[in-house]
């Protein structure tokens, strides 16, 4: 099964290459593999390329994304092994998608329209397109898979569209306030009966990410920054009891306190 060697591969090289991985005389992994077995990788390989785009490293994000193309094509070189659709019948789908969203570049609808208006007749089109007709299907179409801080904020922004929400973000502060008042009393165990901490907790991460709606934060993005924020603080933290020769372990908590004060004050520029 010998594959000619180029000095450039292209797309056609990478589903043909494919094909031979899958084929009974190819790779025993890759005959193996499913839909639903490499799922998990598919989601992993979408997340590397996210990490390269932070990173704003074009050498490892050009590598990501082959990564990531490895396996749009995986999938449909599956799917053509049964008979439902190919490599071909996918990339025939974005383009008839891509030239229907957008009249204003192919079609006969006005040019020269704003970011904001030709997002907005996406939005129009693609409903109009899936048949989404009502808030239920609206609501119903939001992937359940994604991360629940962006499947919290894209279910919220659905809703709002049907004028379902605050009128402004001081509603969205007052009722962050109200379940996190509900979140004491379901610790202190003084909370309605059925009410548990873990649903207060989502109700209170439900509500915080409508504030972050209001005030035009992407929910997730901002989590993370708070999260590296906290590792590299932590890390600070764990250096500087170093140059003293200890650990974090070393330290009641008067001194691990004083550490992150420190770390905190360094990255302030304090």
């Amino acid at each position: 099964m010998a594959f000619a060697e180029k000095a450039h591969y292209g797309i056609g090289d990478l589903v043909e290459i494919v094909r031979l991985l899958r084929q009974p005389d190819g790779c025993p992994w890759d005959r193996e593999q499913t839909h639903a077995s490499i799922r998990k990788s598919l989601i992993e390989e979408t997340y590397e390329v996210a990490d390269a785009i932070d990173r704003q490293d074009d050498t490892l994000l050009c590598e990501e994304l082959g990564d990531l193309l490895l396996q749009v094509v995986m999938h449909a070189q599956m799917a053509g092994e049964v008979d439902s659709f190919n490599f071909e019948d996918v990339c025939d789908g974005i383009c008839q998608k891509l030239i229907y969203r957008h009249p204003h570049v192919f079609g006969e609808m006005e040019s020269g329209l704003s970011s904001g208006r030709v997002l907005a007749n996406w939005e129009k089109l693609k409903n109009s397109e899936k048949g989404r007709n009502t808030a239920a299907d609206r609501l119903d179409s939001v992937p359940t898979s994604l991360p629940a801080l962006m499947y919290a904020q894209k279910v919220q922004k659905r809703a709002a569209d049907y004028q379902f929400c605050y009128e402004d973000v001081a509603g969205a502060m007052a009722d962050l306030d109200s379940e996190i008042s509900e979140l004491k009393a379901a610790v202190a165990g003084d909370g309605p009966k059925g009410h548990d901490a873990a649903d207060e907790i989502g109700d209170v991460l439900f509500s915080a990410v409508n504030v972050a709606r209001f005030l035009g934060a992407d929910a997730e993005e901002a989590l993370t920054a708070s999260s590296r924020k906290f590792t590299a603080r932590l890390k600070r933290a764990e250096a500087l009891a170093a140059e003293n020769g200890e650990t974090l372990n070393d330290q009641d908590d008067a001194g691990r306190d004083a550490l992150w004060r420190q770390a905190k004050a360094e990255e302030e520029g304090g």
